[in-house]
C-alpha cells in the first residue's frame, strides 16, 4: 500500500469539503514530478490531506478509491486524476513547524521540495506523523 501527501489550498478545496462531499476527484495537478507520483497511486493507498497557505498542516487521511486515470476535463492525456474518499480527520493537525523541528522528517520531500503538491510519505514518517496527530495538545 502506498502512502502519500496531497496538498490543497483550503480556500479552494479543504478537508472539510472532502468530508462533506464524501468523495472527490484530485485534479489540477500539472507539475511533472507531482504527476509522476499521482500516476503511481493505486486504489487502496492512503493520502494525508495537507492544507497550504496560512494553515500549513496535515489535517486528515483519505483513501484512494480509483487509481490514476486521464483527467476527463483536460484534452492532454498526460494530466491525470485520482478519486478518493475521506477516511479520518486527524485528532490534531500536524503543522509544518512541527515537521520542520522534528529530525524524524529530515530529508522528506515536504521539506526539500516545498512547492511539490503530491509526494510519497515513507512509512516511518507516516507512523510518526500519526503519533504526533494523536498526541494531546499542550
Amino acid at each position: 500500500m502506498g502512502l502519500w501527501l496531497l496538498k490543497s489550498e483550503p480556500s479552494l478545496y479543504s478537508w472539510d469539503d472532502l468530508a462533506r462531499d464524501k468523495k472527490g476527484t484530485w485534479d489540477g495537478v500539472s507539475n511533472a514530478a507531482a504527476l509522476i507520483h499521482l500516476r503511481a497511486m493505486k486504489k487502496g493507498d492512503l493520502a494525508l490531506i495537507y492544507h497550504t497557505g496560512d494553515e500549513r498542516a496535515a489535517v486528515g487521511i483519505a483513501e484512494i478509491t480509483r487509481s490514476a486515470y486521464p483527467d476527463p476535463k483536460q484534452a492532454n492525456p498526460k494530466l491525470v486524476v485520482v478519486d478518493l474518499r475521506p477516511k479520518a480527520k486527524l485528532a490534531n493537525p500536524v503543522t509544518l513547524d512541527q515537521i520542520k523541528s522534528d529530525k524524524a522528517f529530515s530529508g522528506w520531500d515536504l521539506l526539500r521540495i516545498s512547492r511539490l503538491s503530491v509526494m510519497p510519505v515513507p512509512q516511518r514518517m507516516w507512523d510518526h506523523l500519526l503519533e504526533l496527530a494523536s498526541a494531546s495538545s499542550k
